[in-house]
């Protein structure tokens, strides 16, 4: 992959969504980076506005549900008029329809947003978990997201990762003593997440953030 090159000019205005677990200043400056112009907001009346929305996340799935509550019907409006929505970490998990996380932190069933069909599930493997470091990623079809991507490496921080019901929704995947999703999209392809942090990713995050900003920019 060629060095990356910032954009002379915005291409795309982003919202980023303020729930209270994002990384949003990591997250801000890689999507500037890419050529976005960023709004962080929880403001749902600015989702219509933008080209698109940034779900990212870090922590437990039924905190980031609960306090993604109040804009759970803005997200998936959002989504089913057919704009790009794009769930980092904790974020892609919340796209899912569960999550074990819930059930083994003994705080029972947790319904997440239901845009890509399936459950989140716990590693288990003869490995230490949580997953933390960098992972290689495979590109198992065609998507705008990861254009450029195939064979380089992300860096991933999490214990959970997601299993769809349809397995055409697996874009990507990396392997951690399992193949695993690494990038996930629904069957419409507007709605997608990464496992992994590209605004931890180096070159090939501002590579991915850069095709969801040019996907963006084209809707």
């Amino acid at each position: 992959m060629s060095t990356f090159e910032p954009p002379a000019e915005t291409l795309a205005d982003v919202v980023l969504v303020d729930y209270g677990l994002g990384n949003l200043r990591s997250a801000t400056r890689g999507l500037e980076r890419a050529g976005a112009s960023v709004e962080i907001t929880d403001d749902p009346e600015a989702f219509a506005a933008a080209d698109g929305v940034v779900l990212p996340g870090v922590g437990a799935f039924r905190e980031g549900m609960e306090n993604a509550g109040p804009l759970r019907e803005a997200l998936t409006d959002h989504a089913d008029a057919g704009r790009p929505l794009f769930g980092i970490c904790l974020g892609m998990q919340m796209l899912l329809t569960s999550s074990e996380e819930a059930d083994h932190e003994g705080e029972g069933e947790v319904t997440g947003l239901d845009l890509i069909p399936g459950t989140n599930v716990r590693f288990d493997v003869d490995r230490k978990v949580p997953h933390m470091g960098w992972n290689e990623l495979d590109v198992a079809r065609d998507h705008p997201l990861v254009e450029g991507v195939d064979g380089e490496y992300a860096y991933f921080v999490h214990s959970y990762y997601a299993a769809p019901d349809d397995q055409d929704a697996v874009v990507a995947t990396a392997d951690y003593g399992v193949d695993f999703p690494a990038v996930v999209a629904n069957e419409a392809g507007n709605v997608f997440g990464t496992q992994f942090h590209p605004e931890k990713s180096g070159e090939t995050g501002l590579q991915i953030l850069r095709n969801f900003v040019e996907y963006c920019a084209e809707r």
